[in-house]
Parts: C-alpha cells; sequence; structure tokens
C-alpha cells in the first residue's frame, strides 16, 4: 500500500510517524496511508520555510510574479491528471472536480498581478519639504489549514497569493483526501520554486496545533467547520498570530412569486444538491414568498430526478459523502428533522447506487413545513439536504435570514429590481446573489463571509488576502539641499 510523505524544503520525505487509511468514499477501498508528522517533523517544515523566506522576500516582485504564471500554466497543462486524483480521493464528478481545479486556477491568475496589488501610497508635502509614503511588506511564515471537500482550489486559495507576496508557506491538508496537495507541490516544483518555499506536513488536531503555538508562524488561514473554526481562531489569536478562519454557513436562497419558476427550481436543486452537499456554498435553506409555496411540488419532483453515482458515471448528479461517518451524521438529522415535525417530502436515506453497494450515498431529501427552532434549520447539515420554510413578505423573508447567526451566503430570485435593491442592502450577509444561486465572487474581489462564518482580521484572495499576507510599513522622510546648520533643535517643525 502507498505510503504518502511530507514535503519538506523541496523534497518529498517519509515520516517517522504512524498514520491512518485514506478510503474511496464510493467503494471504501484503501487507497494509501497518510502519515502524522511529528512535532519534530512539523519544526522542521517551518524553521525550512522561514530560511526560505529570508531569501524569497528580496527576490523583485515581477519575479515572484513570473513563477506564479508558470505555475498556472503547469496547473492548465495537468487539470485533468488533478481531477482525477480528487474524483478518486473525494468522489466528486468529473466536471465537478475538472471545476475545482480551475477555480483554483484562477486565484493564482490573479496572484500574477501582484506587483499591482502590493503597491503603497504616497502624498507628497505633507509638511514643507517632507514626503510621506507607505510600503507593503511581506510577514514571514504563513501557515494555511484546508479542509476535505476542496483539497485543490482552498489550498490554492491560500499559498499562491502568500508566496506572491513574499512569504513561505507551510500547508497542512485535510487527512481525509491529501494526495491531491502532494501533487500541488510536485507541480510547483515544477515550475520553479525555490526549495522550502511551500512545505506540507500531513496529519490531524495535533499537526495543526503544533503550527498555531509554532513562535516562527506569522499567520494562519483556516477553512472548516464553525467549532473548529473557533477553536483555531482563538488559539492563534492568543499566541499573537493573525488569522483568517471561514466557520460554518447556513445559506438561504428567497424566491419571490415573481421569479422565473423553472430558473429558480433548478437553481435550487443545482445548489442543494451539487457537490454532495459538501460546500461552505450550499444552498440548505429556502424561503418560498407568497405564492412561490405553491412551487413545493415542482421542487420535490426536480429533486427526485436527480441521482448520486459514482466519478465515472456520466448521468450522475454528484458523488457520496466522504466518509462513513459524515453519511451517517447526515441520516441522523434526516430522522431528526422528522421526528421535530417537518414534513419530509422527499427521502434519501436509503439511497443505493448500483456497482457501488458500499459508497456512502446519501439521495437528494427535501423538507417542508421547517421552522427556526429546528436542528435541521438550525445546524450545517453538509449534505443534499434542503429545509424550506414560507414566508409572506420579503421583509420576513430578510428577518428570517438576518436571525440566523451565519452570514456566509445568500441569494434572492425575483424579476423586480425594486425588491433586489432592498435585498441586496438589507440582508447581513457577506456574499449576495440577485438570481444567481451561488455567489461566489472571482478572485480579484474577496471572499466575505460575515457574522458567525468568518472570524480573523483580512478575508481571502483577491486584495483582501494581500493585506492579510502583508504589513504597511509609513515612512517620513525629509532631505535637505544644504549643509545641516547646526541648530540643535531636532523636532521637525510642521509649520
Amino acid at each position: 500500500m502507498k505510503r504518502l510523505k511530507l514535503f519538506v524544503n523541496g523534497s518529498f520525505v517519509d515520516s517517522a510517524a504512524g498514520g491512518i487509511d485514506v478510503t474511496d468514499p464510493a467503494t471504501q477501498e484503501v487507497l494509501c496511508e497518510v502519515p502524522f508528522a511529528t512535532a519534530g517533523e512539523v519544526d522542521r517544515a517551518v524553521r525550512g520555510a522561514k530560511t526560505a523566506f529570508r531569501a524569497w522576500r528580496d527576490v523583485p516582485t515581477p519575479e515572484r510574479a513570473r513563477l506564479l504564471f508558470a505555475y498556472q500554466d503547469v496547473l492548465k497543462k495537468n487539470q485533468d491528471d488533478i481531477s482525477r486524483l480528487l474524483c478518486r480521493d473525494t468522489g466528486k464528478t468529473w466536471e465537478d472536480a475538472r471545476g475545482e481545479v480551475w477555480r483554483g486556477i484562477e486565484v493564482v491568475e490573479h496572484a500574477c498581478s501582484i506587483a499591482t496589488l502590493m503597491m503603497g501610497e504616497t502624498v507628497e508635502n505633507v509638511a514643507r519639504g517632507i514626503d510621506t509614503y507607505s510600503l507593503v511588506q511581506p510577514l514571514g511564515v504563513c501557515a494555511g489549514i484546508s479542509p476535505f471537500n476542496f483539497p485543490a482550489m482552498v489550498p490554492l486559495w491560500m499559498f499562491p497569493l502568500a508566496v506572491a507576496c513574499g512569504n513561505s508557506f507551510v500547508l497542512k491538508p485535510s487527512e481525509q483526501d491529501p494526495t491531491v496537495p502532494n501533487r500541488l507541490m510536485e507541480l510547483l516544483s515544477d515550475a520553479g520554486a525555490p526549495d522550502g518555499l511551500v512545505q506540507v506536513v500531513h496529519g490531524g488536531r495535533e499537526q495543526v496545533e503544533a503550527l498555531l503555538d509554532h513562535p516562527d508562524v506569522r499567520a494562519v488561514s483556516f477553512v472548516g467547520s464553525a467549532p473548529v473554526a473557533r477553536a483555531v481562531y482563538s488559539r492563534a489569536a492568543a499566541n499573537g498570530k493573525r488569522v483568517q478562519a471561514l466557520a460554518g454557513a447556513k445559506n438561504h436562497l428567497v424566491v419571490l412569486p415573481d421569479a422565473d419558476k423553472r430558473q429558480a427550481v433548478a437553481s435550487l436543486v443545482g445548489a442543494a444538491c451539487g457537490a454532495a452537499g459538501q460546500r461552505c456554498m450550499a444552498v440548505s435553506a429556502a424561503v418560498l414568498v407568497g405564492a412561490a409555496a405553491d412551487w413545493l411540488g415542482d421542487l420535490r419532483d426536480a429533486m427526485a430526478a436527480v441521482r448520486p453515482g459514482a466519478w465515472d458515471d456520466d448521468g450522475a448528479a454528484y458523488g457520496p459523502q466522504i466518509t462513513r461517518a459524515a453519511r451517517d451524521r447526515i441520516l441522523g438529522y434526516i430522522e431528526r428533522g422528522k421526528a421535530e415535525g417537518a414534513e419530509c417530502l422527499l427521502d434519501g436515506s436509503d439511497c443505493a447506487v448500483a456497482g457501488r453497494p458500499d459508497g456512502n450515498w446519501v439521495g437528494p431529501t427535501l423538507f417542508g413545513g421547517v421552522t427556526p427552532e429546528m436542528s435541521i434549520y438550525r445546524d450545517e447539515i453538509f449534505g443534499p439536504v434542503l429545509v424550506t420554510s414560507r414566508a409572506e413578505t420579503l421583509g420576513e423573508a430578510i428577518d428570517l435570514v438576518n436571525a440566523n447567526p451565519y452570514g456566509n451566503g445568500v441569494s434572492l430570485f425575483t424579476s423586480s429590481g425594486g425588491a433586489a435593491r432592498r435585498f441586496q442592502r438589507d440582508v447581513e450577509v457577506g456574499q449576495v446573489g440577485i438570481n444567481v444561486p451561488i455567489p461566489v465572487p472571482l478572485p480579484f474581489f474577496s471572499f466575505t463571509g460575515w457574522k458567525g462564518s468568518f472570524l480573523g482580521d483580512q478575508h481571502v484572495y483577491g486584495k483582501e488576502a494581500v493585506r492579510f499576507y502583508t504589513e504597511t510599513k509609513t515612512v517620513t522622510a525629509r532631505w535637505l539641499d544644504d549643509a545641516p546648520s547646526g541648530d540643535p533643535n531636532m523636532t521637525i517643525k510642521l509649520r
């Protein structure tokens, strides 16, 4: 059985630690063993990154951009290869996997414009003969902790922009599907990255805590569940580190009766079931306003036509859950919803896929009559389960969304410009879609979750990520034309 290696100081190296098996979520076949790095191995990776940083920070910004240009070219040429690994490790469908890789490549492309993104500011003559300007400089060693559901895209949200800004980076990917991050490192080396610039250490909680506690790690980027995000944020912040922690979500899609019914229903199905519901921007709660509540039967029929399957099944809409435990957790929520009095209009609990009897399958599931106190409404289920509620007015729907503790994404489907403008202004959510079900912004904007969906200082990718991975130094300068007068007064006279 293949045993994965750590990527330290430009080479793949064996770990002295034990590990766990990584399994195919569609078959339970053991794919490889992933080691859990020792404390010494984590320290070696961080120290190697610190050494690499000292040289890398002095590399001219255009040269750093050229590395990113080369990297995005290599990634594009190997998109299908990375996608095949994604399909095997996560169970994603082929198109879903290719889309994930492409969304990561888009962030690398954005990082290629780092020279303009790192420009400072200048004001001439802030006082007589005195100019003030700012310099944007890298932090040092940065760390990233990425989740299982996007093992290609989320790491590419992190380290390309960090290294473009002049930092080095240590990545701790999910132990549930760790082979893709290793492949990303192979390709980064092929693109010409210097040894030690990006390191990969595998593991779980202890390895994360080692990075959070390491004195040479300056900033931490995390994507994962809300409880873990809170723990990561608290520990890293207590250690004086800069943190961005993307946490849980309960994303709503509000449907007004003037919306295009076919578009709204199709969007709800895709946003709820796509990627098996295993994405922080999945729509898991629909609010049907007024007469739109009459479309519930159409929504049920559309969801019933969707089926999961293996990645090589062209007719499959989505794949399995990542682990048996994840599947069982979702099934528990389905039973809880029934017990709490919600109407289960479509039950995917007994889903089976031909030829894959041991896969972690959950079929599309739809609940009606859901109220805010129910656990299936309060909690992030992270599966292909859509709960629906009814509101009489747009204002009532906005109040329902705003009362939720999460604020990652929300969408409105309508044909009214006035309703859309009111919604985007009044709703307390960081990413808003108008007739767009999953409003993930392209990389030149930032991914801007609010409230319980984000903890930290600056958001990921876009201009905010550049601010996160850099510090601003302000310089006030005066150059004298004449020889010193010998005046002992060293105070700058501003008038």
